[in-house]
């Protein structure tokens, strides 16, 4: 206990920078903004902003990426409960009682029980983070080759499950993915490999310039597709500060949520948008009166913008301690660090701590800036939904071309951006999901490198991977999941999940 305090003191120690604060406000702000408007998400965001990174320094960037992360789902109550109109996904549940409560003039108390339920949730998944890291880290670093190529393949494996849609279109994207981690240097030799005699590709694919195009152009022209329509903002009414009774009821599912979002968000997948729904459900089963839900009962906010808030930060869990991620948004976050010269995993604790525990000081940081920022900007927040999306896309492009040409002062990166956007808008086009893409590039390398170097201990011999416990317990556990995504009722689930996409 003592060392975590000492842990967490050096945390502190390291965010109370004016830098660091300053990014962390960033970051904030920017979650907070693109939380608000419907259609950018976390993932396009920090794909674009993710080169603006790279001049500084690396506990800065990580802590502006994650607090564009966790704030985005702070913006997305906002919205969910003034206009009926959730910024992210994982604020679908909250328009259900959060906007019945604006209808009957509470819209302050609910956006006050959103801000306060989220505080109090991202508060308790920080110990989370920090109680759960260490023990973790200490496991990890114990694990073979053969283990680490092993936790690769399970992480490649809820790569294809967790996509929607078609089975076999997803583990196409991921031999994509994985093939494109293949092209360039030999990480040993450095023969070029997959080049094709290009200069441009001896480098290989840069994460950043991939993930921009996917996510961030091709998010762009999908938005153009879809008619503009201005949403009608009105005014917020009453207090914003939930009163006595208003807390006593929300009390309760705001510690459940806080709970369940942490465990949920460890869990690879879309941990913030499951937790909700589940706290949602948990919250309505234990009603005296579930008839409330649905008609502005406080409990349906607190506790699914609790869960949200806590599974966003513990998805980093799986990262900084395995070197895992377990979410899009996370293989983004790994990249970046990669990209910043540390490799996510165990190693991270021990060889660079003031990064991993900066950090985990900056979520809390990060969510006591949330509730101060948040509630007095309200106003502001909302006038970003009446600026119409012809106007805002250009600056976005604008932000993109910049980015990129900023790192290297390359244009064939620019032309590799706008490839890439097409090649996004296309696959989207086809019903593809990129996310599986996405693992495959940052898991790939990893992939090869720890099968490499497992058979060159063992002199070639494939079954010294079969003869530890753990790393056949990997393998069983991703094969056993892979053969779940057959069965017909869950295939055909994850093809109704893309209809309604």
């Amino acid at each position: 206990m003592i060392d975590l305090f000492n842990n967490l003191y050096m945390g502190f120690s390291t965010i109370l920078s004016v830098q660091n604060i300053l990014l962390c406000l960033i970051g904030c702000l920017v979650g907070t903004l693109i939380g608000v408007l419907p259609g950018i998400g976390p993932l396009a965001t920090i794909a674009i902003l993710m080169p603006l990174t790279y001049n500084a320094e690396p506990i800065g960037s990580l802590i502006m990426l994650a607090g564009i992360y966790y704030g985005s789902q702070y913006g997305g109550s906002t919205t969910a409960i003034l206009v009926n109109m959730p910024g992210e996904t994982s604020s679908l549940v909250t328009t259900f009682d959060g906007h019945a409560m604006a209808r009957q003039g509470r819209a302050g108390k609910a956006l006050g029980i959103a801000a306060i339920g989220s505080f109090i949730a991202g508060t308790f998944a920080t110990f989370v983070i920090a109680g759960t890291a260490i023990p973790l880290s200490k496991l990890a670093l114990s694990f073979t080759a053969g283990n680490y190529f092993a936790l690769m393949v399970l992480g490649l494996s809820l790569a294809i499950i967790l996509a929607g849609g078609s089975l076999l279109k997803a583990v196409c994207m991921l031999f994509i993915g994985v093939l494109m981690a293949l092209v360039g240097a030999d990480q040993i030799t450095a023969e070029p490999r997959l080049t094709y005699g290009l200069q441009i590709l001896y480098d290989g694919f840069d994460v950043a310039i991939v993930s921009m195009g996917l996510f961030g152009v091709a998010e762009i022209l999908r938005n153009l597709e879809t008619p503009e329509h201005k949403p009608f903002v009105g005014q917020v009414v009453g207090s914003l500060l939930p009163n006595r009774k208003d807390m006593k009821d929300s009390a309760g599912a705001i510690a459940r949520g806080s709970v369940l979002g942490s465990i949920i968000g460890i869990i690879p997948g879309n941990g913030a948008t499951l937790s909700s729904f589940v706290s949602y459900a948990l919250e309505k089963a234990l009603s005296k009166h579930p008839e409330r839900f649905g008609k502005g009962a406080i409990e349906g906010v607190a506790g699914p913008e609790s869960a949200n808030n806590a599974a966003a930060q513990t998805t980093f869990i799986p990262l900084l301690t395995l070197g895992l991620p377990s979410t899009a948004v996370m293989a983004l976050v790994g990249g970046a660090m990669t990209l910043h010269g540390v490799v996510p995993g165990p190693q991270v604790i021990t060889k660079h701590p003031d990064l991993f525990w900066g950090v985990v000081s900056s979520m809390w940081v990060g969510n006591l800036m949330l509730v101060v920022i948040n509630l007095p900007l309200i106003g502001v927040w909302v006038k970003f939904l009446k600026v119409p999306y012809h106007l805002l896309f250009p600056t976005i492009v604008l932000f993109c071309c910049i980015g990129i040409y900023s790192v290297n002062s390359r244009p064939s990166d620019v032309l590799e951006v706008a490839f890439f956007g097409v090649a996004g808008y296309v696959f989207h086009k086809l019903k593809f999901e990129l996310a599986p893409l996405l693992l495959g590039l940052v898991l790939g390398a990893m992939l090869e490198d720890n099968l490499r170097r497992g058979l060159i201990l063992s002199e070639g011999n494939v079954w010294t991977f079969l003869s530890e416990p753990l790393t056949l317990a990997l393998l069983t556990v991703a094969l056993l999941a892979l053969g779940a995504a057959v069965v017909p009722s869950i295939s055909k689930g994850r093809e109704q999940l893309v209809d309604e996409d």
